[in-house]
């Protein structure tokens, strides 16, 4: 629902606004503070987005702990929206599982899978859906002559669907369980919707396309605001796709900016770090396919990576051990910036359980996703359109580098790294997007289809243009990504004043 404005869309804003004003006013105690925010977010006596007023902020209190990085709690805990609210304050408590949350008392419990008949039915002499049935479900009404399904003979096979002339039938799935590629959603003993966390990736597919907004993931917006607010020196890595998701207008050199002007230290561009991270792959590559390892698949989408060592662990060896553009930017940053504090800034989910990893902890201290920054701006009443251009604009990437956000970009950065030093060199490439797509490629690539490959896994459809975080509709964000690294001084990644710093940083 990325670029659609809709009540889900509303909440979050208003849930992210809260939490980050919270941390500005700093005069407010917290905990009387936010046992006041589901009533001024959801005021009156009569609810705004469904019938219950009470069960409408029982959901914004919810909201509000995960946005505060807190643990969600359930309907059956009586304590109040604050408890444990000192937490919030500890670094040990930034990254803590699961950061993706079912809220259990607003999911709809949908039905996992389910075919009807609508009033669509013709009630037509052929009846092809009847004849269809592998096992005799579909039947006539002999009243009326429309189709009828006998659910507990039904085993949901869509034939029906598919033969149907007027498509009177639909197939209906769980729409979040739909969009997870690992299959990691399934109904509990009520029917909701349950996440099997030895699956999850954290990819976030299921927040943005839960129609009842009844997924959450856990924010440190609250951290990141104080982190800055005592002193510390707090530098934004900014991932390439940032560009169109805070408006039209919106230049580099006004989002760098807007960024210092809520405190920042610098901003920088990850796109950097992709460059640095095509160099590494390009080399893993040349040195280990097809010698050591049949294929390799890219390491900068995390979600895919989990995924691949989950559900290959037999090829687990196959996915690159690169660093990922985020790590990399990271390390330049602290590298250059002593007592720095690092917070990402993109379109994904899965970036937190990324950073949540021991290795990569003392690298990024935070991250958030562009849709928790807008609520910051909006917090600060920062009106980036409105802000002067920052002479600096933002850094000196490569056009392959800010190609990174989009499906099919890695791939063609690490290729054209490898072309460029070791020309005439044929490299085969495939590249898949969605989770899904993403474990047929994986499936095909042990089965031996793809010898030699270099593959690129994307978890999101689009590539992270179209994160969980992000605001855009997917199809104008890869074209704004794609205007503005046409823009960049350098098409090559081996060509920025970055790579010679690539060996310290790995080491």
């Amino acid at each position: 629902m990325r670029g659609m404005e809709t009540r889900i869309q509303e909440i979050r804003h208003r849930i992210f606004r809260e939490v980050a004003r919270m941390a500005y006013h700093t005069e407010w105690p917290v905990d009387k503070r936010i046992e006041a925010l589901p009533y001024k977010i959801i005021p009156g006596e009569v609810g705004s987005f469904r019938n219950d007023v009470f069960l409408e902020r029982a959901i914004v209190s919810e909201r509000l702990r995960l946005a505060m990085g807190l643990s969600y709690r359930g309907a059956a805990d009586p304590a109040p929206v604050s408890e444990g609210i000192e937490a919030a304050d500890k670094p040990e408590t930034y990254y803590t599982h699961p950061l993706v949350n079912v809220i259990k008392f607003a999911c709809n419990a949908c039905y996992e899978k389910r075919v009807s008949v609508t009033d669509g039915c013709q009630k037509c002499l052929a009846h092809p859906c009847v004849e269809v049935c592998p096992t005799n479900a579909v039947s006539l009404n002999r009243y009326t002559g429309q189709s009828m399904i006998d659910q507990e003979k039904c085993i949901r096979c869509g034939r029906c669907a598919d033969a149907c002339p007027y498509h009177a039938i639909i197939v209906q799935e769980r729409p979040c369980a739909a969009a997870c590629g690992v299959d990691a959603i399934h109904s509990d003993e009520n029917g909701r919707a349950d996440i099997d966390y030895d699956r999850c990736v954290s990819c976030g597919m299921c927040l943005v396309n839960c129609p009842f907004g009844a997924i959450a993931d856990k924010s440190q917006i609250f951290q990141v605001i104080r982190a800055i607010q005592t002193g510390e020196r707090v530098y934004a890595a900014v991932a390439p796709a940032f560009v169109g998701q805070f408006g039209p207008k919106v230049t580099p050199g006004k989002f760098r900016a807007a960024m210092k002007e809520l405190g920042f230290a610098d901003v920088f561009e990850v796109a950097i770090g992709a460059d640095l991270c095509a160099v590494q792959e390009a080399e893993d590559f040349l040195r280990e396919v097809p010698e050591k390892l049949p294929f390799m698949g890219t390491s900068c989408c995390p979600a895919w990576s989990m995924m691949a060592k989950n559900l290959f662990p037999d090829h687990a060896d196959c996915i690159s051990m690169a660093l990922t553009p985020m790590t990399l930017t990271a390390r330049l940053i602290k590298s250059q910036h002593e007592n720095a504090k690092v917070v990402f800034i993109g379109p994904c989910a899965a970036k937190k359980l990324e950073a949540m990893r021991e290795d990569i902890r003392s690298d990024v201290d935070f991250v958030l996703t562009f849709e928790e920054m807008a609520g910051i701006f909006d917090a600060k009443h920062v009106d980036i359109e409105k802000m002067g251009e920052d002479s600096d604009g933002v850094n000196d990437a490569s056009s392959d580098g800010r190609n990174f956000a989009v499906s099919g970009g890695v791939a063609r950065a690490v290729v054209d790294v490898i072309r460029e030093r070791h020309p005439g060199r044929d490299i085969k490439v495939e590249h898949a997007e969605g989770l899904r797509e993403c474990r047929e490629l994986l499936k095909h690539a042990c089965a031996g289809k793809y010898s030699g490959y270099l593959l690129e896994g994307m978890a999101c459809p689009g590539g992270c243009v179209g994160g969980a975080g992000t605001m855009q509709p997917i199809k104008k964000a890869q074209a704004l990504v794609g205007l503005y690294a046409s823009k960049a001084k350098h098409p090559v990644s081996t060509q920025t004043e970055y790579v010679k710093e690539l060996n310290k940083l790995v080491e």
